[in-house]
């Protein structure tokens, strides 16, 4: 493969889940590298040894598969660098841009108190000769003055003055790189060309462009910095605030072209404004220049909508072979049964999940009944005696299709001087024990006649 002159990366560590801000930012990558037709790196950052298992790592493979996000030549693991990455820091402390430090926190903090400064690292060590033998880190020797920045895609100039950036860590006691150095170097031996990532790491930024820096690599690097993703309250998305992992909803019944589709739409919108569209329309349009600065707001309602607009551009076969996930387990399922009612079922649902409670009356010996809507609906019905009367005498003789059943309860109904809509609540809760799912008629056709009049009798005698 030729080698493209734009080169992005996606370099998520393994938690055990994909946060959906570590999804988005994979998504937006993604669709500017197809857009560009640059290339995508995949390298996981496995340098904290605690969290790295295989099967965490796993996830990360198994969601962006999901999703359809791919990705150029071979996925890379930032633990196989960590030669380059010590011999890196070897190079810094040598030519005098780091330097080694044995201070204990507790020693700074309290000669802060003591000066009357700010918190963070004071620079103790910077002129002392601090033994390799002994416990160490290794720490950045920041310029004190000027200043380190860039031109960001999406923030325009950011700029920090270096006088207020502290001698950061590039390597713990025990040998291993910090972040910022090894995604320094790994970036620089992958010739990445864009780095494209959450807010919340713009103040790493400066850091690793001082890194860079002092390597004498002058190859310039665009940064695009994306909104974070927060919920209703604009707080940022956290595990112990709600579901924010691409897992819980692919379990929910999100279909994956509609988180694609919805992820996309957090931080950056279409310029024609049609919202709900292919991903290769989404690649065509995407802008990096686009993506909006302030904060995406996650709406499970607004993507509930998506994934309902995409649940109905479902093929019919395609719809039921991913249903029957969500409903195979129910008792006494039948799946020629489902495979009749899922035309119906398609044009309501908004999560897959929703299915089982929508169809389950089709399959099970008895329905399972709603409280509230039996005592709506039959109990406090004083209308609900009679029209169940009337459905098991007209059901008894009535040809067995949803056009006729709708025909033959039509008649009685105004014949008892009712409306249809709601004389065919008792009807539906009597037969599917709810007051909400696919069209009664379309149901009663599929549950069949002797199922459909035992219920109505049961629920005759229940009143």
């Amino acid at each position: 493969m030729t080698e493209s002159p734009i080169r992005l990366r996606f370099a998520p560590s393994p938690t055990g889940y994909l946060h959906l801000g570590s999804a988005r930012t994979a998504l937006f990558n993604w669709l500017w590298a197809r857009h560009v037709g640059g290339e995508m790196l995949l390298r996981i950052e496995d340098t904290d040894r605690d969290r790295s298992q295989p099967e965490l790592t796993q996830v990360i493979f198994d969601a962006l598969e999901w999703l359809g996000i791919d990705h150029d030549g071979e996925a890379t693991y930032q633990s196989a660098n960590a030669g380059r990455h010590a011999e890196v820091v070897d190079q810094l402390l040598d030519d005098g841009s780091a330097y080694r430090c044995d201070c204990a926190q507790e020693d700074v903090a309290a000669r802060n108190a003591a000066a009357g400064g700010p918190p963070g690292y004071d620079g103790h060590c910077s002129d002392r000769s601090v033994a390799a033998e002994s416990p160490h880190v290794v720490r950045f020797r920041v310029p004190a003055d000027g200043s380190t920045g860039w031109t960001d895609v999406i923030r325009g100039e950011i700029n920090f003055e270096n006088r207020h950036l502290e001698d950061f860590v590039l390597r713990r006691r025990d040998g291993s790189p910090m972040f910022i150095v090894a995604n320094a170097v790994d970036d620089i031996d992958a010739a990445i060309t864009h780095v494209v990532r959450g807010e919340d790491l713009i103040n790493v930024t400066p850091k690793m462009l001082l890194v860079r820096s002092a390597l004498g690599v002058t190859d310039p690097l665009t940064f695009a910095h994306l909104p974070l993703i927060v919920n209703e309250q604009r707080k940022k998305l956290s595990k112990r605030s709600g579901d924010v992992a691409i897992e819980d909803y692919r379990r929910r019944g999100v279909l994956a072209e509609a988180m694609v589709n919805y992820l996309a739409l957090l931080g950056w919108g279409p310029p024609d404004g049609v919202e709900v569209r292919p991903v290769a329309e989404i690649i065509e349009l995407f802008e990096l220049s686009d993506v909006g600065p302030s904060g995406a707001m996650f709406d499970m309602s607004k993507l509930e909508a998506v994934n309902g607009e995409w649940i109905r551009r479902l093929d019919a076969a395609d719809f039921v072979a991913r249903a029957l996930p969500f409903v195979d387990h129910i008792e006494g399922f039948d799946p020629q049964r489902f495979a009749a009612i899922a035309p119906e079922l398609q044009t309501r649902a908004k999560l897959m999940s929703e299915l089982p409670d929508l169809c389950d009356f089709l399959f099970l010996d008895e329905p399972a009944f709603d409280d509230l809507a039996w005592q709506k609906a039959v109990a406090g019905n004083d209308a609900a005696p009679g029209l169940l009367d009337s459905a098991i005498e007209a059901y008894l003789s009535s040809d067995w299709t949803a056009d006729a059943l709708h025909a033959a309860t039509t008649v009685f109904v105004e014949a008892a001087g009712l409306k249809l809509g709601k004389a065919q609540a008792p009807i539906r809760v009597a037969v599917t024990g709810r007051s909400v799912g696919p069209p009664l008629f379309e149901s009663l056709a599929v549950l069949g006649r002797d199922t459909t009049l035992a219920r109505l009798r049961a629920a005759r005698d229940r009143c």
